[in-house]
């Protein structure tokens, strides 16, 4: 189905009151004295635990450079200018995945309103870092704490026209005072896993308050089911797709000369990548690659960097010196296929995912939830990942409809998948061209969240 016929398939399932006009939450929906004493104490337990940790944060800060500043960029105690007679819309994702997935929304509202300013606003350092280099030229701020007081100044310095949240990340005093800016808030490429939802559902009559939300595009009806369930306004719920797909390259990408010559394996010998890896999956992957694919080059990309020293013991363990990117792109060490290789830097993921002939998606083998598995589909990589993806339920059952993909239930089974797709370059190319297929059928989301979002939410006339 082509791109234009996958828009015009959404267009039709949705049902009427789902495609009819709601008007934008301009003001309180929630005045009252009950509301104000809820809010209250909840700005009260902000405060006592900001007094309770302010001995650590302080030491903290004085010994660690980084960690002071992201204090001060939270407390919203250094935030830029901002030209006052500019529209604004502020896109907010809370790390990495969020930051990345709204780049096409991003392009497509500059595209359609180039007087815009978009401000993006994260969470996460590497969020920060990340946002940087996906968006040159914009403006990029981190999230502020959620005391009003602090979210009252973070709105009255950006004053957004609108505000976009990828996926989900509501916090009750920022959308009231959403609310009170005359900002509507719009959620984007939303989802809600069954475990957020059921701690929402026990809490919906308190905080935070769904119904503050202008808009929900969501990627799927089973997530439009769960935010009407916990009070979205049926009419404000719009399924629409996940948008993360029009923001991936279907075909693989041209890894530079520079990432071939250090981190390629031998010959014939196979690469295995592992991306997003969290503690202890390193360790795990690498002994079923013992087990399973000792041949094989394998490279050990951490979703934090950071992490790149803790992830050198932890193959010690195993008998195994793991060399760090940074070193052999220095010169420093001089590639050696037969030991793990672990990327140290950021941005690299999807480059790295070009080597592969087999890909393992971390986040898996433990209960984190996972990663976002379309990434190397894309690429026409073959793709195997752990039991636990509930963050990405939906694109995994996508993957695995179409053959596309391999869950493993442990390192046991995980060994067995090396062994076997490795010695099978047929079946790695199926599922290859498999995930290629799939993504390709995702796309056209931006489309309809792009419409929905400027006709529902976005007013760049007014004053």
């Amino acid at each position: 189905m082509t791109e234009r016929g996958e828009v015009d398939e959404r267009e039709r399932r949705a049902p009427d009151s789902a495609r009819a006009q709601a008007a934008p939450i301009h003001g309180d929906p929630h005045r009252g004295l009950a509301t104000a004493a809820l809010h209250g104490l909840y700005d009260l337990l902000w405060c006592l635990g900001i007094v309770l940790g302010s001995p650590w944060w302080g030491l903290r800060s004085l010994a660690d450079a980084r960690f002071r500043a992201m204090v001060a960029e939270r407390f919203t105690w250094t935030l830029p200018r901002f030209d006052a007679t500019r529209p604004r819309v502020l896109v907010h994702g809370v790390s990495v995945g969020e930051v990345k997935g709204a780049a096409p929304l991003v392009r497509g509202l500059l595209e359609r309103h180039p007087g815009l300013d978009v401000v993006i606003s994260t969470t996460t350092a590497t969020g920060l870092e990340v946002a940087r280099k996906t968006y040159p030229g914009l403006t990029v701020v981190r999230y502020p704490i959620d005391l009003s007081l602090v979210t009252r100044r973070f709105l009255r310095a950006l004053a957004p026209r609108a505000v976009v949240l990828v996926e989900l990340e509501v916090w009750p005093n920022f959308l009231r005072s959403c609310n009170r800016a005359r900002a509507p808030v719009a959620v984007v490429n939303g989802r809600i896993t069954p475990r957020s939802f059921e701690r929402y559902r026990l809490v919906r009559h308190t905080l935070p308050q769904f119904d503050r939300i202008s808009l929900f595009c969501v990627q799927g009806e089973e997530y439009a089911e769960r935010f009407r369930g916990l009070g979205a306004e049926r009419s404000r719920v719009i399924v629409t797709g996940n948008m993360k797909a029009d923001g991936l390259k279907v075909g693989a990408v041209k890894p530079s000369a520079e990432l071939v010559r250090l981190l390629a394996g031998r010959a014939g010998a196979g690469l295995i990548v592992a991306g997003s890896t969290h503690r202890p999956e390193e360790k795990l992957v690498a002994s079923a690659w013992l087990a399973g694919a000792r041949d094989a080059r394998l490279v050990l990309v951490p979703r934090h960097p950071e992490r790149a020293t803790e992830v050198l013991s932890d193959l010690a363990t195993l008998g195994l010196r793991g060399q760090l990117f940074t070193k052999l792109r220095s010169g420093a060490e001089s590639a050696d296929p037969s030991q793990p290789a672990i990327v140290d830097t950021i941005g690299e993921l999807e480059a790295v995912y070009a080597l592969a002939d087999l890909v393992y998606v971390g986040g898996s083998l433990v209960p984190h939830g996972g990663q976002n598995m379309l990434e190397p589909a894309a690429q026409g990589r073959a793709v195997v990942y752990g039991p636990h993806v509930h963050n990405f339920l939906q694109e995994a059952a996508l993957l695995e409809s179409a053959g596309a993909s391999r869950r493993v239930a442990d390192g046991a089974e995980l060994e067995t998948a090396f062994r076997e797709l490795l010695a099978d370059p047929a079946a790695r190319a199926r599922m290859g061209a498999a995930g290629l297929e799939v993504v390709a059928a995702q796309k056209g989301a931006t489309a309809l969240t792009l419409e929905a979002f400027v006709s529902r939410c976005l007013d760049v006339r007014a004053s």
